[in-house]
């Protein structure tokens, strides 16, 4: 026995705690489990809504604004600056990126939405970094500002248009931004997943969904996530922006200009919600419009926690929300279908909790699971406004269910002064 480890304490009744490390094998092993899952549903229903073309082309329509927002989030919270102000920024970009493409085209509204989005990341830095207002009031601050200049703006600028009988809460059309399709791979995907054979048609409804109709902002929003985990993990730059968010005192202390990165992470941070904004005013509705960002800044926040602050786990939860936020564009059988399924999750989940041992975990998900396999079998559909509700529910639950393994930056959220540590 070396020295060390005969001078370390040992406490009675005591074991090495291990975490549980997620590695790409186990996320695909989930990944297969879960379309597996799906399809025995879809054949015992007859429903294969859920693993259509449509609904994974959807799901990513709604997961894209708000893994975006997510980045966002994680670029400012790396930094050590909590950017509730998303939502604020995203409207931002909802309506700089309208005018840009009004106006120009819709690749220019895309900058200028990131620029609008910026600009309000620019806003929210000077406020906290530079006079160390707390992050949450400057945060709720931008998020009552922002989109009461933009509904102003918008009323006045647009005059002739509102006076038309557009109504003053939109503005004009913009052009569409192009769409991409796999030529031949498309339609014989579209072949196979007609025939609903057992799990080959899931997996070509879900190709499918990813190869048919596909708009630029979705790859761009995926090069930009997997961008930002090699610059923030993989370059000096990424480790000074990080060590701003785990103790800046000891980063001053080797040089890092704090205030610098701090500033840098959050208008980055803006921008990428400005980014998220223009891909609903430019790709999902080719306006503005008041009230169109519809909380997705607070669900991709959320979407950021889900993930433990790792863009892998952002783009999971993004995934996660975006799929639940798609059910609503979708017909109301795919969603009494998901019931079974989340029945069927919540009893394997409760039977993990029980070879752990945590006794009072396995038996709400026991319990939760009865109660939607009870409502499954006692109904015939769901309720509307139950639908419309699902993101936020599960977004709740995601956060309840995650808490208890989530690692925040250390000085995430805490006022720094410069020369404070001396």
């Amino acid at each position: 026995m070396s020295t060390a480890t005969a001078a370390r304490p040992k406490t009675p009744g005591s074991a090495p705690v291990k975490k549980a490390k997620v590695t790409a094998p186990v996320v695909l092993l989930l990944i297969a489990g879960v379309i597996m899952l799906l399809s025995v549903v879809g054949i015992l229903t007859g429903n294969h809504g859920l693993t259509s073309s449509g609904q994974v082309a959807a799901a990513l329509g709604s997961a894209v604004p708000i893994a975006l927002a997510g980045l966002g989030g994680l670029w400012s919270e790396r930094a050590g600056v909590v950017n509730i102000g998303l939502e604020g920024m995203m409207v931002a970009g909802t309506f700089c990126g309208a005018w840009g493409g009004y106006l120009v085209n819709p690749w220019f509204g895309l900058l200028a939405g990131m620029a609008g989005g910026a600009l309000g990341g620019l806003l929210h830095a000077v406020i906290t970094v530079t006079f160390g207002v707390d992050h949450i009031v400057s945060g709720v601050g931008i998020n009552l500002l922002i989109p009461g200049i933009c509904a102003y703006v918008n009323k006045i600028y647009y005059t002739d248009y509102v006076s038309a009988g557009a109504g003053a809460n939109q503005s004009p059309p913009a052009d569409p931004l192009p769409y991409l399709t796999v030529p031949g791979l498309s339609h014989w995907l579209d072949t196979i997943e007609s025939h609903h054979w057992f799990l080959v048609s899931d997996v070509a409804g879900i190709l499918g969904g990813v190869t048919t109709n596909l708009s630029v902002v979705i790859l761009l929003a995926a090069a930009l996530i997997v961008a930002s985990y090699f610059v923030l993990w993989r370059t000096v730059f990424g480790l000074r922006l990080r060590s701003c968010g785990e103790n800046p005192t000891a980063a001053e202390s080797l040089g890092v200009n704090v205030y610098k990165y701090k500033y840098l992470a959050v208008i980055a941070s803006g921008a990428f919600a400005g980014l998220a904004g223009s891909y609903l005013s430019l790709v999902a509705a080719h306006f503005y419009k008041d009230g169109q960002t519809q909380g997705r800044g607070y669900i991709g926040l959320a979407a950021m926690i889900f993930g433990n602050w790792m863009p892998g786990g952002l783009a999971a939860g993004a995934g996660l929300f975006g799929f639940t936020d798609s059910l609503q564009l979708r017909d109301a059988d795919s969603v009494h279908v998901l019931l079974i399924v989340v029945a069927v999750v919540m009893a394997l989940m409760a039977l993990w909790q029980l070879y752990r041992r945590k006794i009072t975990g396995a038996v709400v998900s026991f319990v939760v699971a009865g109660g939607m396999a009870v409502w499954f079998v006692a109904t015939d559909s769901v309720p509307r406004p139950l639908i419309v509700a699902t993101p936020y529910v599960i977004t709740l639950v995601v956060l309840a269910l995650a808490s208890q393994r989530l690692r925040p930056p250390k000085a995430d959220g805490q006022i720094y002064r410069k020369g404070q540590g001396k």
